[in-house]
């Protein structure tokens, strides 16, 4: 058995009043070749939506679910919480770590899917988190990416499933799930399995439900116009369903995503509602995963796999599990990426 003294849960951050929304955008963005303007525009989503991330408040949630489960289950580990851009930031979350004598922890990193920014970026903020504590930082792991693990595709299929049962009588006839993930740049797609993790995700979860009439687009564009990302966008792909008559009906599933989210509150439940209402095109919006027992579930059980290297790495599909180390070269950075969330 492998010994870890804490856990760490790792995230983008987000912020909490409309004083922090600037602050923490040009955190986001420090050292991107991004417009003002484009700070300026992505600022109005937070403020349409009050100033305020839901997505701190949605961390504390999931931490406290995850600490009952260890609770009731084990291991008994303290949960710590560091993010990306905003408080608590990780290199203060390290610091306390250093401070409560935690030697050695592992991360669970709020993104399910293998690419730069979701997976190799995180291990470098870690990293350099690290080296600004010092000596005696705390030696992270970061437990293994989980698109396809039993607990997120069944927890995703009850949620998808929720949905589906929303759509109005009249309008499911021929319904679509439409399986949305946060559009990235090519260049950053191309040198990672991220595109087919998710064609992964959305076969098994269709295949569960017996949906035959599906697709996945893409979200959050954030890029320069010039700079291909991945296609075709969410809203762009809502008038063609109306446009070429492929469904009565859809259901928006955003399995890129754990948590509702600013991304998801604002692109579809705002403006693709929006959309939707002006194609009179009916719509439903499947929640994501978040504090589902199964996904919490899963999260337990990846600790006890990394704790206990013999145990089984239970997955879904024909992906199998990734591995626990990653290679040197493994979704190398790309030359220009932007993620706002």
């Amino acid at each position: 058995m492998t010994n870890y003294d804490a856990i760490l849960v790792v995230s983008f951050g987000g912020p909490e009043s409309k004083e922090e929304v600037i602050p923490f955008l040009e955190n986001v963005l420090r050292g991107r070749n991004v417009p003002g303007e484009r700070m300026l525009a992505v600022s109005e989503h937070y403020y349409h939506l009050g100033g305020k991330s839901p997505i701190n408040q949605q961390t504390r949630e999931l931490i406290g679910a995850l600490e009952a489960e260890l609770e009731r289950k084990g291991p008994k580990l303290p949960v710590y919480w560091g993010n990306r851009n905003w408080h608590p930031l990780l290199p203060d979350t390290l610091r306390r770590m250093k401070q409560d004598g935690i030697r050695r922890a592992l991360a669970f990193v709020t993104s399910a899917y293998s690419s730069y920014s979701g997976c190799r970026q995180y291990r470098e903020d870690i990293a350099r988190a690290q080296s600004e504590v010092g000596p005696g930082a705390p030696e992270i792991d970061k437990l293994r990416v989980f698109f396809n693990h039993p607990g997120f595709v069944e927890a995703t299929v009850e949620r998808v499933g929720d949905a589906l049962g929303a759509i109005p009588v009249d309008g499911r006839a021929n319904v679509q799930v439409v399986y949305t993930a946060h559009s990235i740049p090519l260049s950053m797609a191309n040198t990672s399995d991220y595109v087919k993790q998710l064609e992964e995700v959305r076969r098994l979860v269709s295949g569960l439900l017996g949906q035959k009439n599906d697709a996945l687009v893409y979200q959050s564009r954030s890029g320069a116009p010039g700079q291909p990302w991945l296609e075709p966008d969410v809203l762009d792909y809502l008038r063609e369903v109306k446009a070429r008559n492929l469904a009565s009906g859809v259901v928006l599933a955003p399995i890129g995503f754990i948590s509702d989210h600013l991304e998801v509150l604002y692109d579809l439940d705002v403006e693709a509602q929006q959309i939707c209402k002006s194609l009179d095109l009916p719509m439903a919006r499947a929640k994501t995963v978040g504090v589902h027992p199964k996904f919490i579930a899963m999260i337990r059980e990846l600790i006890l796999e990394r704790m206990n290297p013999g145990m089984e790495r239970r997955t879904l599909g024909s992906l199998g599990a990734r591995t626990d180390i990653c290679t040197e070269d493994c979704c190398p950075a790309p030359q220009r990426m932007v993620r706002v969330s």
